[in-house]
């Protein structure tokens, strides 16, 4: 199983929110910009590591959920979301 890492650049978020319905670990954050919430998911169990600094939200997971970031990365039409494969 990939581990698998999530960012939103926050000067490219525009608060659009087309990610919260491809993946519900995106969230609106307190800014009204997108982060990532890993406890935010009402069905699935998820445990990731997140960092949130001025600049951008980073998110660490290891589970088989990579398709849906890449979803909510692919419906930013800011392309603030960029998904990478960090590891196995």
């Amino acid at each position: 199983m990939p581990q698998y890492e999530l960012t939103v650049e926050k000067d490219a978020c525009d608060g659009i929110f087309a990610c919260l319905t491809r993946d519900p670990r995106f969230v609106e954050g307190e800014d009204g910009l997108a982060t990532i919430d890993p406890d935010a998911d009402p069905v699935y169990d998820c445990e990731g590591t997140v960092t949130d600094t001025d600049e951008r939200v980073v998110a660490t997971f290891d589970d088989d959920r990579i398709d849906e970031a890449r979803q909510a990365a692919a419906a930013c039409p800011t392309d603030a979301i960029v998904v990478r494969e960090v590891g196995e």
